[in-house]
């Protein structure tokens, strides 16, 4: 079997690929720049602008993951361009060589459109796939979390100093990023049960997590006890300018992030849920959270 990826540079697609080629998948995989090569591994040079790569990733493959998109852009059309437009670049080439099977990336923050252009973005992504005529299945990630995450560094950072802001109420699910990577893969050969379906996947913890536990297993991990503060929505949106004012481009915490991070429900739906005969997480989250620890102080990011 040959499977195509996006973002297979990024934090969840560099985990999708190790585990495809540890299986022994053959892969093409979309990067921008030179990567060094692999057996079983297609490097393809390209973006989701350039309609002759994609052509070139999708045109002898059984099934395509598309991972590649954008969590943080200056303004709805950045979000719409890295998000939508990609999406839909995908699509045509797919449907243009004939490849039916798409397993497309989504987030939690679809169900939520109106809170942030980043999810109004990820729920117009998933308008277009529905929209494909091709034979998809929708994952809904939540946090994701795992080595190579910069995303979440932030949080591991202030548990180090041993404060934590966080936002001022509601519960959260996560997941480790290798639980993702092999629901992913696991989806790509697999159509009979999931054709059309939108899947919310997480850890398995039950109700998810309140944010000041999440907080605390992260302090856990780290070694050392953790003051969470419940942080007011105005005080983030402060922050977030700041941030913007002081990293630029690099900046974690946006105006954009804020409504969404203070939104008290991010716990995936129980009816979402992939079936368990298909997939079941296997890392449990406070193990999960120390090897990332472990991880981040072996490339110095802690």
């Amino acid at each position: 079997m040959r499977i195509a990826i996006t973002g297979a540079t990024g934090f969840v697609g560099a985990e999708v690929l190790e585990q495809a080629l540890s299986d022994g998948l053959r892969v093409n995989a979309l990067t921008r720049r030179a990567q060094p090569p692999r057996a079983k591994l297609k490097w393809v040079h390209g973006s989701l602008e350039d309609a002759a790569a994609l052509d070139t990733l999708v045109r002898d493959a059984d099934a395509v993951i598309h991972i590649a998109g954008v969590v943080n852009a200056p303004d709805r059309d950045g979000f719409e361009a890295g998000n939508a437009r990609g999406t839909m670049a995908v699509v045509d080439a797919m449907r243009k060589r004939g490849i039916k099977r798409l397993v497309h990336v989504s987030s939690l923050a679809a169900r939520e459109p109106g809170l942030s252009d980043y999810g109004w973005s990820k729920e117009l992504a998933e308008k277009h796939v529905k929209a494909s005529g091709l034979d998809w299945t929708i994952v809904r990630p939540p946090a994701i979390y795992g080595p190579g995450d910069k995303e979440m560094l932030e949080l591991f950072r202030m548990a180090k100093r041993g404060i934590m802001m966080l936002p001022p109420g509601g519960r959260l699910s996560v997941i480790h990023v290798g639980d993702l990577a092999a629901l992913l893969l696991a989806l790509s050969g697999e159509r009979e049960n999931s054709l059309t379906r939108i899947y919310e996947v997480d850890d398995g913890t039950p109700g998810g997590w309140d944010h000041k536990d999440f907080g605390q297993a992260i302090g856990r991990a780290i070694g050392r006890s953790v003051k969470t503060l419940a942080t007011p929505e105005w005080l983030l949106t402060i922050a977030a300018r700041a941030d913007r004012l002081v990293r630029g481009k690099k900046a974690k915490l946006t105006p954009d992030r804020v409504d969404y991070f203070c939104h008290p429900d991010w716990v995936v739906g129980k009816r979402r849920q992939p079936p368990k005969r298909l997939w079941l997480p296997q890392v449990k989250t406070e193990d999960g959270l120390s090897a990332t620890v472990a991880a981040y102080r072996l490339k110095g990011w802690l």
